[in-house]
């Protein structure tokens, strides 16, 4: 009986957590069709007022959550967004596009020592129906255009350079994450407030490619924020998600 008891007690805790946490079915299932190309995304809408507009939120999964199935790239980090917590403080419209299979978020060149990044002409394919795709949501959802957030991990925190030095008067911050930029671009992005977070052992991605977009926009006379984390991997993003002073930092951010 004490058994049954402790049981009862332990589904009764589970099923008055699990609202704290963050939940999926939130994200609807949408896509964005340009001619014959097609991005697939998960957007969150908050409780909205006709008399209000809300930030814009982009999130860009890393190259492991790459598919067709719209779903994986809700694994990691942006369901942080989702918790009730944060959309009770920082209402927002969230989406998260799902890069296809073989492709990237960025267009980019890297040495082979992995320690330098160089920006192509042309964006990649899914980062121009990205641009498309925001565009689009400014002119039909309250969106504030003042207020547009940019974030990513690994394959996205390339990709989160990558948008905000092709496109720097669109986005209101940006916080990448193990990612890199193109150091020789950092003055057309110093105006843009930027949060960096790389693990200092990250055997992915080096995290000199960091350190030197931070020294890079420091010099041009930006104040770039920069989190490097002592024992931290390439899994930095647990960490940089889950940091409720970044969050407010990133919601407090305006053109």
């Amino acid at each position: 009986m004490k058994g049954s008891k402790s049981i009862s007690l332990l589904g009764f805790l589970l099923f008055a957590v699990v609202p704290a946490f963050s939940q999926p079915s939130l994200f609807s299932y949408e896509k964005f069709v340009s001619g014959k190309d097609t991005l697939k995304y998960r957007q969150l809408f908050p409780d909205a007022s006709p008399l209000r507009k809300y930030p814009l939120v982009v999130f860009l999964h890393g190259s492991g959550e790459r598919g067709t199935d719209n779903d994986a790239q809700l694994k990691w980090g942006v369901m942080n967004f989702a918790v009730d917590q944060t959309m009770m403080k920082y209402p927002a419209v969230v989406i998260a596009p799902q890069c296809p299979p073989q492709q990237n978020w960025s267009n980019n060149l890297m040495n082979k020592m992995g320690t330098e990044v160089r920006l192509e002409k042309d964006s990649s394919k899914p980062m121009t129906l990205l641009i498309a795709l925001i565009n689009k949501m400014i002119k039909e959802l309250p969106i504030d255009k003042n207020r547009i957030y940019i974030t990513g991990l690994s394959m996205g925190g390339f990709g989160t350079f990558d948008a905000i030095q092709r496109y720097p008067d669109l986005f209101a911050a940006a916080v990448p994450v193990c990612g890199g930029g193109d150091i020789s671009k950092v003055e057309s992005i110093k105006h843009i407030p930027i949060w960096i977070f790389h693990g200092a052992e990250d055997p992915s991605v080096d995290s000199r490619l960091s350190l030197d977009m931070v020294q890079a926009l420091t010099k041009a006379g930006a104040h770039p924020g920069f989190t490097q984390y002592p024992e931290g991997g390439h899994f930095s993003w647990l960490a940089a998600y889950s940091d409720p002073l970044m969050m407010a930092w990133l919601f407090r951010q305006h053109k």
